[in-house]
């Protein structure tokens, strides 16, 4: 696969179940590599939003976040109050990571992703998670990122990409197809599935 993501848009990645579309955001993120080749990427670019893996699991959310913080050289500080403010973890947040439920771990990661500057955020279907006021906070706190950010944003509510993606790929039979517009890649995706 050759794809050239371009900087501080934001991308709809569209593909059957997998067709390679988390495998992808692992391999843009450096959590995996690949088979051939080379990914090359420019800018800080955020680990796979919706990846439990990221976190170690007999640490606490705390000291997950602490970690975190440490690898991106931000404020720990000023991160774990972003982060239990945000992910409204409460006392878990204290407890070990595997202790989570995969909606608490998915919050926590999202919390993590958007208490970070990216220049370009890896999101995989992570604003679905948690009740309608998280949906919203979430939401709008990635709108706010976007502003001067750019994504690769897995999902599969056609809505959600037309709302907050401008281009889009769609990822079939091993090959990506990158699209300008995202209601493209959209209305390619529905034609593919439909055959």
């Amino acid at each position: 696969m050759n794809a050239v993501f371009p900087s501080g848009i934001s991308v709809g990645l569209l593909g059957r179940n997998g067709a390679g579309k988390s495998t992808l955001l692992k391999l843009i993120a450096g959590s995996a590599d690949p088979t051939s080749g080379h990914v090359i990427t420019n800018g800080r670019i955020s680990f796979p939003v919706g990846f439990a893996g990221s976190f170690h699991p007999d640490m606490t959310g705390a000291q997950n976040t602490r970690f975190v913080a440490r690898i991106y050289g931000a404020d720990t500080s000023a991160l774990i109050d972003y982060v239990a403010d945000f992910a409204d973890l409460d006392i878990h947040f204290h407890l070990p990571f595997r202790t989570y439920s995969a909606g608490m771990k998915s919050r926590l990661a999202f919390g993590v992703s958007m208490g970070l500057k990216f220049d370009t955020y890896l999101i995989d279907e992570i604003t679905a998670v948690g009740d309608a006021r998280f949906k919203q906070k979430s939401q709008q706190i990635f709108m706010d990122r976007l502003t001067t950010a750019g994504a690769v944003f897995v999902s599969h509510s056609n809505g959600m990409l037309r709302e907050l993606c401008t281009a889009g790929a769609v990822i079939e039979g091993g090959k990506l197809t990158y699209f300008d517009d995202v209601n493209d890649a959209i209305a390619h995706y529905k034609y593919s599935t439909a055959k």
